[in-house]
């Protein structure tokens, strides 16, 4: 798929969103290629230099190298805590980890059972179906709606690579415990059918929905419509008037924040994945996102520069997060955002392949996401297409 011109009219945008949910509802099986270079269109080698192809390669094979025989990453399981990370099963099966990080090999192309990484993948698939349990909720270890959601996407990536009946089935009950967990404000939280809701968790929730629906998964579109208002009443711009707390000095309006009750902080992170979320959800024309886009383009250098370097879990999410709110954006959005987040990466790479992860789950965790941001512009995977 090219890149899309810049300057795309939102009527364009509506439907080209249309054609490609219709596309890849009703097409044949999909297959994962591996990565050929003569296919790229320009637009893509501007951005796909050979320093980014040398360190997805050096992620990757330790990401190969660091997975369990048993086909999960063992990482530290846990949950945020303010600006720390609680752990609550040190070093074991991290679902959520083990998604992305199977995630990050069918970005760069990989697909189960087939080409370098087709082991990998096909051991981690088997992991990812044997924690998905009776109800559909797919947890090990005490993950929790995080982990869930990650899983979720993962399947419907593979399935419409695959059309795998048992990947289906899995699938289809994962993303029945999503909508029936949706709660009253229009989003989710960390465990099943909290009564609150919470930003971090409302948008990997709807990106698991969006993949399931572009590969031929019923979603109701109520679902979606109540999580869209859900994260418009979180923008600083156009929800509540009450001033947030913010963390780290990040200031300023077009930011979304963490909850709705409450003086909740607004974040670099939670603005990302508001654009995300409203993305994800099929609308592009939001008045309030050239705010938010403004806000994270405002609060990116401080944002890298407070937790970048020691690799701390807040940087690694916000930018999961944000390269897909830039690529969706396009345009000169986009092409700054992009540069200055590869020279970040590519600087802190470690010699083993590694990203280093200070707070957090660990080096898995990192090294998964940091490969999939790199990853973006290959545009092998469905749902990190525009």
């Amino acid at each position: 798929m090219t890149i899309p011109t810049p300057h795309r009219s939102p009527a364009a945008r509506r439907v080209l969103d249309r054609l490609l949910l219709a596309s890849l509802a009703l097409a044949a099986p999909l297959c994962a290629q591996e990565p050929n270079r003569q296919r790229r269109t320009s637009d893509q080698q501007a951005f796909i230099t050979p320093n980014l192809e040398r360190a997805v390669d050096r992620g990757l094979q330790f990401l190969a190298a660091k997975q369990s025989p048993n086909g999960y990453w063992a990482q530290d399981v846990g949950f945020k805590l303010n600006t720390d990370y609680q752990v609550t099963s040190a070093r074991s099966g991290h679902v959520g980890v083990t998604a992305l990080a199977l995630m990050s090999f069918l970005a760069g192309g990989h697909a189960p059972g087939r080409g370098k990484y087709g082991d990998s993948i096909s051991r981690g698939l088997r992991y990812m179906l044997a924690c998905v349990k009776e109800n559909g909720y797919i947890n090990d270890n005490g993950s929790r709606m995080y982990s869930h959601a990650f899983a979720t996407l993962l399947l419907a990536e593979v399935y419409g690579m695959t059309r795998r009946r048992d990947v289906r089935d899995a699938l289809q009950r994962a993303i029945t415990v999503i909508v029936d967990s949706q709660n009253a404000e229009g989003g989710w939280r960390y465990q099943l059918f909290a009564r609150e809701s919470d930003m971090s968790i409302t948008v990997c929730q709807v990106m698991a929905l969006r993949s399931a629906r572009n590969v031929g998964i019923t979603v109701p579109r109520s679902t979606i419509t109540r999580a869209e208002n859900y994260v418009k009443q979180s923008s600083v711009h156009g929800g509540s008037r009450r001033r947030p707390r913010h963390y780290g000095g990040l200031e300023g309006g077009g930011a979304f924040r963490y909850q709705l009750r409450g003086n909740s902080r607004a974040t670099f992170p939670l603005t990302a994945a508001g654009v995300t979320t409203l993305y994800a959800a099929g609308n592009y024309e939001s008045r309030l996102i050239e705010p938010a886009l403004e806000y994270l383009r405002s609060q990116l250098g401080h944002f890298n520069n407070q937790y970048g370097r020691e690799g701390h879990y807040f940087f690694y999410y916000g930018h999961y997060y944000a390269v897909q709110a830039f690529f969706t954006a396009g345009g000169s959005h986009w092409r700054s955002y992009f540069t200055t987040m590869r020279r970040e990466l590519l600087r802190n790479q470690r010699a083993d392949g590694s990203w280093p992860c200070s707070c957090g789950p660990g080096t898995a965790f990192s090294t998964a996401v940091a490969t999939l941001i790199l990853q973006i512009p290959y545009q092998y995977l469905p749902i990190f297409q525009r």
